[in-house]
């Protein structure tokens, strides 16, 4: 399968649910990539594949709750690398750092235990979706303020169209999509 070829047979895999949660929202569903264990292959070596490469190769690899948490440790298995979780507010037991970033309605925090990453280390930062960038943004900042340096963004899909992709990229945040979607 050539490289186009397993983006093509990939978004073919990802289900479009219209108006939800709200409506006008198309919401691209990853579970159909999971189901099937062949797609979920192809998925994983997508990602695996990339990061075998020594110039790219994290020392650690951090998953944002909750898909990120499915991707990124399985890819950190696959890579022999430790998985950190960066989780929504109050579901990590140990001291932790957090981070608060802006939703389209409100806002939302997230943490990361103080012990997770060690200063210096390479991270591989993942995550399902690029949407609005807000996830992935606290996520860095996260792990920067334990001394990490994440080395690359990752996800499935990027939704180009709700800016979360450029607005990573203005921060510095080298990106690594498979899949694209155009509108919401």
């Amino acid at each position: 399968m050539t490289v186009m070829n397993v983006h093509e047979f990939l978004k073919s895999h990802i289900r479009t649910v219209p108006d939800w949660p709200a409506p006008g929202v198309q919401f691209r569903d990853i579970t159909p990539l999971l189901q099937d264990p062949r797609v979920f292959r192809v998925l994983i070596d997508a990602f695996v594949h990339r990061y075998m490469d020594p110039a790219l190769r994290p020392d650690v690899v951090a998953g944002l709750d909750a898909r990120g948490f499915i991707l990124g440790s399985v890819i950190a298995y696959e890579l022999g690398l430790g998985f950190v979780p960066i989780r929504k507010k109050g579901k990590l037991p140990f001291t932790t750092v957090e981070e608060t970033y802006e939703l389209e309605y409100g806002s939302a925090t997230v943490e990361l235990h103080t012990d997770a990453v060690k200063p210096g280390q390479r991270v591989l930062l993942i995550d399902d979706l690029i949407a609005t960038g807000g996830t992935m943004m606290a996520g860095k900042k996260l792990l920067e303020k334990l001394g990490a340096t994440v080395t690359e963004g990752a996800a499935i899909v990027d939704l180009p169209e709700l800016g979360g992709s450029e607005r990573l990229k203005s921060a510095g945040l080298k990106l690594f999509t498979l899949v694209e979607f155009e509108g919401h």
